[in-house]
């Protein structure tokens, strides 16, 4: 049997492609093992999934002071050493990485060992921990055209974001009536990342009792972020976190608003949802997220409303026009289309794969 350790961590967008490529690396025969940090969100995750999972330990890089700046590189070295402990123990033949900094001393110890290593990049431009990676990875999946001239062209494939088949599969009628909703009014759903976000979250609110005058409102908020003065609102239901309800609400949803996260994004291509993407601000991130709102807006596919410029008002403003010109950005990504990602990562790896045998 072939086998194949997939890692990827510190966020939700470090794990879910994993998630999305489970089925078809099982149907394809791959034994898959999963490499993440000991105790970061992938664990829950991946091991929800039945996959078998292995810690180890990791840090960061961070281009800020912090004294963690002193003790992480010893982690670092800790992580390298436990993974390549693993893989030696596992013998796999490839690795899959979604990015994040626990993978780097996963794939580098993949490279001491010999084992070809692809990895993932989502962003428009790669962060950090994937371009630490490039040296030791034998293809560079990515999913805007853009980044193709970003990465080195004998490893870069255009392949476009791994999204997980039954998010496509909802019923609008299991979430009207998990929800209370009813087919007279549109919902508009707002997705703050997996985390939430303070300013989005803020500017709904605000703008809630206009809102609820046109629409239905489904809030996945993030952890501790929901608001007990508003359980009972009509028309209004909040969430810390979805799960198996997920592809339900996706249905359900007529408009999104949304951060502009990679994954994120490229599900809204995929279901199809008028939207508006608040990314991150350049102040909070690298401004990956502002550029991939940029790449899906200049495709006719989102309308953009920088966070700096996010305030009750403009958010009304941002989700009336996009709602009343819907056919107009549904029209772009039904001519756009988008590339079955899952498919594309998957001949990736079976070609290097092949090749090693």
């Amino acid at each position: 049997m072939k086998k194949i350790v997939l890692t990827g961590g510190g966020t939700a967008g470090h794990v879910t492609p994993n998630i999305a490529l489970l089925p078809a690396l099982r149907e394809a025969g791959y034994e898959v093992l999963y490499i993440g940090s000991y105790e970061g969100m992938e664990r829950k995750l991946i091991e929800a999934t039945g996959t078998p999972y292995c810690g180890i330990s990791s840090g960061k890089l961070r281009r800020y002071f912090d004294w963690k700046n002193f003790t992480d590189p010893f982690r670092v070295l800790k992580g390298y050493g436990e993974a390549k402990a693993i893989l030696r123990d596992f013998r796999p033949d490839l690795i899959f990485s979604k990015g994040g900094y626990v993978a780097v001393p996963v794939v580098r110890a993949a490279k001491r060992l010999g084992i070809p290593a692809v990895i993932h990049e989502s962003d428009m431009t790669p962060g950090l921990a994937n371009r630490l990676s490039y040296s030791a990875a034998t293809k560079i999946c990515c999913n805007f055209p853009e980044t193709l001239s970003l990465l080195p062209k004998d490893k870069a494939v255009l392949t476009g974001s791994p999204i997980r088949a039954e998010l496509l599969s909802g019923s609008r009628e299991a979430a009207y009536e998990r929800t209370g909703f009813t087919p007279e009014r549109p919902v508009l759903l707002v997705i703050g990342g997996s985390l939430g976000s303070r300013a989005v979250n803020a500017s709904v609110r605000e703008a809630l009792p206009d809102l609820l005058k046109e629409f239905q409102v489904l809030h996945i908020a993030g952890k501790n972020n929901l608001d007990p003065t508003l359980s009972e609102t009509p028309g209004y239901r909040q969430f810390e976190y979805v799960s198996e309800e997920l592809k339900d609400y996706f249905a359900l949803a007529d408009i999104m608003v949304s951060r502009a996260g990679a994954n994120a994004i490229c599900e809204i291509l995929a279901l199809r949802k008028p939207n508006v993407l608040i990314p991150l601000s350049a102040k909070a991130s690298r401004g990956d997220q502002i550029l991939n709102a940029r790449s899906y807006e200049k495709q006719g596919y989102s309308r953009v409303l920088e966070e700096e410029a996010l305030s009750r008002e403009t958010l009304l403003a941002a989700v009336r026009e996009t709602y009343a010109d819907r056919a107009r950005y549904l029209a772009a990504m039904e001519a756009g289309g988008s590339a079955d990602g899952v498919a594309q990562v998957m001949s990736v790896l079976n070609s290097v794969t092949a090749g090693r045998r």
